[in-house]
This record gives structure tokens, C-alpha cells and sequence, in this order.
């Protein structure tokens, strides 16, 4: 009964030590002095102990947060711009072996990297080809992180610092752009309306009886209106033609021409 007593603590300390589970994503390398075995999982896994090491490894994506980078971009603006990396682990064996901590030499390239795209574009690059940094910025860290089994997915510029001179600068600018469309389009409506009534006039022309016609509604609106005193405009064409009976027709004219005329 006695020999039976260490039997069973031995048994119990190889179970709690040589069995481990991993959920479905995680992956353990496992270490058996010194060198790497596999790497193994899901489920349950059975180690030798003291022989055996296990180190777990996710395989879900990882969010990496860029701290703001001061930099200087192409045509010398001063900004600060901060991004966000979405990565995740492919081969665990390299991330383990490859590099000695994944998570922070992937921050510090990061890091790195955004610094050196930033600066080698245009201050207007990066705020209107966002996307195109993005991918840029991607590619170089995918590049980079392979031979280390990751797989960046996805990076995100988060924030884009500017001096308090380029916003205001940039107002203006603005401001100054939408001026000129609202004159474009205020030029633009004076010149469909001059054709207009190009147009028009040379449909009266051609029929002279469509003047008459307009000048009648002319009255009709004018009358309309309910005013106590009202001014009618005569065609000299109507003058001329009643001028005769009235007599004194080239007098008439004559004071009609020099009223035009001032």
C-alpha cells in the first residue's frame, strides 16, 4: 500500500503536465530538448515531461496599433500619422524560430515602414490616395514578414496630423475652389441664357407678328397686377402707323427718335 501512494502521485503529476488541449485556433510547437518536433493541435496533445516544451501560437488575426510617426513628407510638410496593422500567423514553426518576438519586430517595422512611404509622397497624396498608400504600406510589410510565417493582411491609415498653418491654408484653398465653381457655373448659366434668347430673337424676326402677341400679354400681366397707375409701353411701329391721323406724324417720330436716343 505504501509503494502504491507514489505510484499515484507520479501518475497524477504526468497527467497534469504531459496532457494539454489547444482550441482550434492555436497551435503549440513543441520543443523536445531543444529541438522543434512539430507543431501540434487542436485538441488534446500528450508531452513528455521535463523533456518536452510547448509554446502556443494563435492563428487568428492580430490587430498591431502604430503609435504616431512624426514625419516629413516629399514636399517638406511636417505631420503625424498613426495606422492600424490586421496581420496573422501562417507557418507557427517560423514565427517561433525566425524571429524572437513576432508581435513587437512586426510593430517596429511597421513602424518603420510608414515612416518611409509617408516621406516619399506629396502631402495631397496622402490625403486623396489614402487607399493607395495603404496597399503600398501592406505590400513592404508582407514582403518583409514572410520569411517570419505572417501574412499582413490589411493596413489602415488611422489619423493624419496637420499643422494648424496647413488647415488653415487648406481652408482657404477650399473655399477659394468652391468661389471659382459657383462663378464657372454663374458664367455658364449667362451663356445657355444669352443663346436663348439669341434664339428667340431670330423667331421674332423672322415672324414680327410673335412681337405683337408678346406685347399683348405684356399688357394682360401688367393690368394684372392692380396698380393705381400704370405705364403702358408703345411700339413705335404702333406710333408710326397712328401718327398719320393724330397729324404732326414726322413730328411725333422725330421726339420718339430723340427719346431713344437719350
Amino acid at each position: 500500500m505504501t509503494y502504491l501512494l507514489p505510484i499515484l502521485f507520479f501518475a497524477i503529476f504526468f497527467v497534469i503536465t504531459s496532457l494539454k488541449v489547444l482550441n482550434e485556433y492555436e497551435r503549440g510547437v513543441i520543443f523536445r530538448l531543444g529541438r522543434v518536433i512539430k507543431a501540434k493541435g487542436p485538441g488534446l496533445i500528450i508531452l513528455i515531461p521535463v523533456i518536452d516544451k510547448l509554446t502556443r501560437v494563435t492563428l487568428r488575426i492580430m490587430t498591431l496599433d502604430v503609435p504616431n510617426q512624426d514625419v516629413i513628407t516629399r514636399d517638406n510638410v511636417s505631420i503625424k500619422v498613426n495606422a492600424v496593422v490586421y496581420f496573422r500567423v501562417t507557418d507557427p514553426i517560423k514565427a517561433i524560430l525566425e524571429v524572437e518576438d513576432f508581435m513587437f519586430a512586426t510593430s517596429q517595422l511597421a513602424q518603420t515602414t510608414l515612416r518611409s512611404v509617408c516621406g516619399g509622397v506629396e502631402l495631397d497624396e496622402i490625403l486623396s490616395q489614402r487607399e493607395k498608400v495603404n496597399n503600398e504600406i501592406q505590400e513592404i510589410l508582407d514582403t518583409h514578414t514572410d520569411p517570419w510565417g505572417i501574412k499582413v493582411s490589411t493596413v489602415e491609415l488611422k489619423y493624419i496630423d496637420l499643422p494648424q498653418e496647413m488647415q488653415r491654408a487648406m481652408a482657404k484653398q477650399a473655399e477659394a475652389e468652391r468661389e471659382r465653381r459657383a462663378k464657372v457655373i454663374n458664367a455658364l448659366g449667362e451663356f445657355q441664357a444669352s443663346e436663348k434668347l439669341s434664339q428667340a430673337a431670330a423667331i421674332i424676326s423672322a415672324h414680327p407678328e410673335a412681337l405683337q402677341l408678346r406685347y399683348l400679354q405684356t399688357l394682360r400681366e401688367m393690368s394684372a397686377e392692380g396698380k393705381s397707375s400704370t405705364i403702358i409701353p408703345l411700339p413705335l411701329d404702333l406710333i408710326k402707323a397712328l401718327a398719320p391721323i393724330a397729324g404732326g406724324g414726322e413730328v411725333i417720330e422725330k421726339n420718339v427718335q430723340e427719346s431713344n436716343k437719350e
